[in-house]
C-alpha cells in the first residue's frame, strides 16, 4: 500500500469520500469511517467528510435505502445531507480524497499523491471500485457496506500506523 499523504496542517486529518451524488457509497463510507475513527480514539484529530462530482443531490439526506441498511447495521444515517466536491479551490482541502470508482477519480484529476480509489487500502480486492448499488436491490447496498466496513477498518489501522497528521515523525 501506498504510504498516506502528509497532513496540510499539522496535528489535523481530513479524510474526503467521493462518489457521484453523495446520496449512497461516500455517505455510507462516511458514516461507517467516522464511526471507526470515534472508536480508535482518533476523532479529535481526523476528520471525515464526503462529497458528490455531481450537484443534483446537494442538501437531501442519503438515498432511504443506504440509510436502513446503514441502521439495519446498528450506524446512524440521520445526520448526512448530500454536497458537491469543491475541487482544488475548497477552501479546506483534504489531506486524502478517496474516491468510490474509476470515473469518480478521474473527476478528481486521476490518482495523485491525494488522491486515490477508496478500495486501494481494501484487504481483500484492492483497487476495485465500489460498485454504485442506486439502480438496483437491497443486495447491493449490504455489498457496499460489507466492502465499505472492512476497507474503513483497514484505513484506520494505517492511520494509526502512520499517524500523517504527526510532523516531529520521520
Amino acid at each position: 500500500m501506498t504510504p498516506l499523504p502528509p497532513a496540510r496542517t499539522p496535528g489535523r486529518y481530513h479524510v474526503e469520500l467521493v462518489c457521484l451524488g453523495n446520496i449512497c457509497r461516500s455517505p455510507t463510507a462516511h458514516v461507517v469511517l467516522e464511526e471507526r475513527v470515534a472508536d480508535a480514539g482518533l476523532d479529535d484529530v481526523v476528520t471525515v467528510t464526503s462529497s458528490g462530482t455531481g450537484d443534483w443531490h446537494v442538501g437531501q439526506p442519503m438515498d432511504r435505502r443506504a440509510a436502513a441498511t446503514l441502521t439495519a447495521a446498528g450506524y446512524d444515517a440521520s445526520r448526512h445531507r448530500a454536497r458537491q466536491w469543491c475541487g482544488p479551490d475548497d477552501p479546506e482541502p483534504a489531506d486524502l480524497y478517496l474516491a468510490m470508482d474509476d470515473a469518480n477519480l478521474a473527476d478528481l484529476g486521476g490518482p495523485g499523491q491525494r488522491t486515490r480509489k477508496f478500495r486501494d487500502l481494501d484487504p481483500t480486492d484492492p483497487g476495485t471500485d465500489v460498485p454504485d448499488p442506486y439502480y438496483g436491490g437491497p443486495d447491493g447496498f449490504e455489498e457496499v457496506l460489507g466492502m465499505v466496513e472492512r476497507t474503513a477498518s483497514a484505513l484506520v489501522e494505517a492511520l494509526l500506523a502512520e499517524r500523517p497528521w504527526d510532523t516531529s515523525r520521520p
